[in-house]
């Protein structure tokens, strides 16, 4: 595998100033992928929003790894149901046109 454009997960522990196993934690619970290339260990360039967001819940609001999944997956429902809602209207706009 290429690793050109991954990120090597001890930048990220690093640069956030995190335990590993917070990082091992989010990898179990399914919220963040975690690739072995050469026994190194790589997150994907676009998994880093993401990741931040999970860093910000977890130091700055105090949530735990089972918080930070409901949040989560609560804003990906809400994100869904918004998308459905202006699929809806514009519809509607439709007809009433």
């Amino acid at each position: 595998m290429n690793t050109t454009n991954l990120i090597p997960l001890s930048l990220l522990f690093m640069q956030y100033n995190l335990e590993m196993s917070f990082f091992f934690n989010l990898n179990e619970m399914g919220l963040l992928e975690i690739l072995t290339v050469n026994e190194t260990k790589y997150v994907r360039p676009e998994s880093v929003h993401a990741i931040e967001k999970m860093i910000r819940l977890h130091q700055e609001l105090e949530v735990n790894m089972h918080g930070i999944d409901v949040i989560l997956n609560l804003l990906e429902k809400i994100e869904r149901l918004q998308q459905e809602l202006i699929s809806v209207k514009n519809r509607l706009s439709l007809y009433e046109s």
